[in-house]
């Protein structure tokens, strides 16, 4: 099972984002967990996950973040703004999963 970290100010912004990618990787059959926070619980759950995804209102925050993860070996990238604002699940867990080290099939 691959586990997503997604991020962003208060941890409220990417929770429907989270729904739609759930969504779409229980159609396509991909076995994730995708959970979101806050970044001042960036360091409590970061070594819990296989790869970050920040919301786009804390890109200035993604050299920082990657820095702490980097002990974990746990990549962090900011969400593409227009994927973010248009909440395609499809595109963000693409993302996410291309980051953790798969792609998905079909």
């Amino acid at each position: 099972m691959y586990r997503l970290m997604l991020c962003c100010s208060a941890g409220m912004s990417t929770s429907l984002l989270v729904k739609k990618m759930k969504d779409v990787a229980e159609q396509k059959g991909i076995a994730v967990s995708i959970d979101a926070y806050s970044v001042a619980e960036f360091d409590e759950q970061v070594s819990h996950y296989q790869a970050v995804l920040l919301g786009p209102q804390v890109k200035y925050l993604q050299a920082d973040l990657a820095r702490r993860a980097s002990p974990y070996g746990v990549p962090v990238e900011t969400i593409n703004p227009m994927d973010y604002g248009m909440q395609n699940g499809e595109h963000v867990l693409e993302q996410g999963l291309a980051l953790a080290g798969t792609e998905i099939a079909g």
